[in-house]
């Protein structure tokens, strides 16, 4: 049996912003060169994007399908909207990025039809999507407070979901018309 082409797309969708996000933590990883705390935990969150990467590609092979290029993907979109100029906005964005991660995962998992082995996939890159959000906020906070940012970071953080709701309303209204759903 064919596999159907909107879940290979789907999970295209989903492999792209998990290497799009690796790619965005090796960045932070130059920035923050001088910050042994943060290079041990973006060690492990390029490690665990990278593997969830690697979940969707796995997924996709299972089904039948090979991964899609994604021309317009949730990090391609949100890029042609902002450029994050500080280490500070550029944390803000990875916490609203990664928020919007677990929660694209969420629903996922709660739909009806979510066949078991890709119900495994979504809990278990939920689970490190939490700590990946807790601990990027950590140190959002802990820059934010001792640069005499915190205005900054909050100010970046709501134009960030400003532009995380715009992206995300564009990207579920495709979702919606190639599945057929109510958006």
């Amino acid at each position: 049996m064919a596999p159907d082409p909107r879940l290979i797309e789907l999970f295209s969708y989903y492999r792209d912003a998990e290497l799009h996000g690796a790619r965005l933590l090796l960045r932070l990883t130059k920035l923050m060169q001088d910050d042994p705390d943060a290079q041990i935990k973006l060690s492990l969150h390029v490690a665990e994007e990278t593997q969830h990467a690697w979940l969707w590609t796995k997924r996709i092979t299972e089904l039948g399908g090979k991964p899609v290029a994604i021309g317009d993907g949730y990090q391609s979109r949100i890029g042609l909207r902002t450029v994050p100029r500080k280490l500070v906005d550029l944390l803000a964005l990875t916490v609203v990025v990664e928020e919007r991660s677990l929660a694209r995962y969420q629903e996922h998992a709660a739909r009806p039809d979510v066949d078991p082995e890709t119900k495994k996939i979504l809990k278990e890159v939920t689970k490190d999507e939490k700590w990946h959000i807790a601990w990027i906020k950590g140190k959002l906070d802990e820059l934010a407070a001792q640069g005499n940012q915190t205005e900054r970071a909050a100010e970046m953080m709501e134009r960030y979901r400003q532009i995380d709701q715009e992206v995300y309303t564009e990207m579920r209204a495709k979702e919606a018309e190639a599945f057929g759903y109510a958006n």
